[in-house]
């Protein structure tokens, strides 16, 4: 690891310690040791806290997903957050897979983050939406438009309109023969809600051109793609600083870091993505899925169709065979007429629909513990899965990070069901930056947003690669306001309204 003195863009305030030269993986702080050796134990330990029926287990009854919606009594450990709606887990899923891609890394070798490719260049520029753009993968855009006009192929559902409150039939991500989403990070069709996001993003991008053929004056095809799909970016990275940001880590921090700038996250050449970050952090969100989500709300004699569990293992093949297309949950590669997103239950449109997200703690929902497809050699448990990683990356404890951070560490009192482990005074950080989110103190988050470590971290980075990379909105015109609104006010809400895909209930 070489260090630099050199400043780095956005970080003026940092010490000129924490500047390297790094791969497109490294390290915030890669003078502190991992929180434990290999070992044995310390294996066992972690399986144990993560596993099915453990001490992170929300002990859901799987077989109810509907009473697990609306029925309190039911969701004793999976407490409402009061702040975030249910959607947000999935655009911060989407956002996820905008900067990262490892299919190489494995949960049971120590790894040097350096060593490790990310297939996903490290910027939020939407590269899992625009590929390599239109000519390098044109099996993304349509190509029977004679219009001119570079947009996204998207299909219909067949059978959507009677399924559909409005009679209308719904659209899907475009498939091959055999079932496979054909967009540019195969991720985005894990689950039926991610994937239906991206369609929104393809739709949106879709409107965008247009608008900018009929309002800008641009008359090539190229011209109206690239305006188009600097909008498209731009409006996307707003709504991560000024709306998905914000609740995540609180307003007060990014105005912070925005005014004052960066202490941690610098680098000199180019931004990379810290393992603090994705092996750790960024994984927040797995504490706040639900178990089962309303879908849409159509017409069905039975409406408890529309209620689905996010991940259930009903012992039917989890291929996309044609004769496997609607199972009982949210899987994805999926295509049938009820597999459609109405947002209104995931983001508030102010109809009083909106479901509220989970709140941020170390408890997670039963469905996270039995992952659907993965081979049976390897933990099953999505928690457990999530710690042993802190092993393959050699990742500092919890305790270490916050006082690196200057910030006063988690009392081992806040951690104590983690003391048969010996794991009190020496975290993994995912834990820990779950458990300071959790802890109900002023300075932490109190469930509803990130606390102090990992507020930091989580922020830090997502501004800083805006800040690093040259074609944003913070790098070109920090000052930019939203142009697809008429008071400049932007949220996911109005990005999925002008994509076209809210429909009036």
């Amino acid at each position: 690891m070489t260090r630099h003195g050199a400043m780095p863009l956005g970080g003026d305030n940092a010490p000129s310690s924490t500047y390297y030269d790094q791969g497109k993986f490294g390290r915030l702080f890669p003078s502190l040791p991992a929180f434990s050796s290999d070992n044995p134990t310390l294996r066992a330990a972690l399986q144990d806290i993560g596993k099915i029926k453990g001490i992170m287990d929300a002990m859901d009854d799987l077989n109810d997903p509907v009473g697990l919606i609306v029925n309190p009594a039911l969701n004793v450990k999976n407490e409402n957050n009061p702040d975030i709606t249910a959607g947000f887990t999935f655009l911060g899923q989407f956002i996820d897979h905008d900067l990262t891609f490892d299919p190489t890394s494995s949960l049971e070798r120590q790894q040097d983050p350096e060593t490790i490719a990310n297939f996903r260049t490290p910027t939020l520029g939407l590269d899992n939406l625009y590929g390599a753009g239109p000519k390098a993968t044109p099996h993304l855009y349509d190509q029977s438009i004679d219009s001119g006009l570079t947009t996204f192929l998207v299909e219909e559902i067949p059978g959507s309109e009677a399924i559909s409150r409005d009679r209308k039939r719904r659209f899907d991500l475009p498939r091959n023969s055999q079932n496979t989403a054909l967009i540019g990070d195969p991720r985005n069709d894990e689950n039926l809600i991610v994937s239906q996001l991206h369609l929104a993003f393809l739709k949106f991008h879709n409107a965008v051109v247009i608008k900018v053929k009929q309002e800008t004056g641009l008359t090539t095809a190229n011209e109206i793609f690239a305006e188009a799909q600097r909008l498209v970016r731009w409006h996307y990275q707003w709504i991560i600083v000024n709306e998905f940001l914000p609740l995540t880590v609180g307003q007060k921090l990014v105005t912070k870091i925005l005014t004052e700038g960066r202490k941690f996250y610098n680098w000199r050449n180019e931004p990379f993505i810290p393992v603090e970050f994705a092996v750790s952090a960024y994984r927040f969100g797995h504490s706040q899925a639900r178990p089962s989500y309303r879908a849409n709300f159509g017409p069905l004699a039975d409406d408890s169709k529309q209620f689905i569990a996010l991940f259930l293992d009903d012992g039917r093949p989890q291929s996309p065979k044609a004769t496997d297309l609607d199972p009982t949950d949210l899987r994805g590669g999926k295509r049938s007429a009820r597999r459609f997103i109405d947002w209104q239950t995931f983001f508030n449109f102010g109809d009083g629909r909106a479901r509220p997200n989970k709140k941020i703690d170390t408890i997670l929902s039963s469905a996270l513990f039995d992952l659907p497809g993965i081979p049976g050699m390897e933990p099953q448990s999505l928690a457990t899965r999530n710690m042993l990683r802190h092993i393959t990356f050699r990742i500092p404890s919890g305790q270490s990070v916050a006082k690196a951070m200057r910030e006063k560490p988690l009392d081992p009192s806040d951690l104590r069901d983690l003391q048969p482990y010996a794991l009190d005074k020496r975290t993994p950080l995912w834990f820990y930056i779950l458990r300071e989110a959790q802890v109900d103190r002023e300075g932490f988050g109190r469930g509803r947003h990130l606390g102090p470590v990992g507020g930091r971290i989580v922020a830090e980075v997502l501004i800083g690669l805006m800040q690093g990379d040259s074609l944003s909105y913070l790098r070109q015109d920090p000052g930019w306001i939203p142009t697809l609104s008429k008071d400049g006010v932007f949220k996911i809400t109005d990005l999925l309204k002008f994509a076209g895909v809210v429909i009036p209930l």
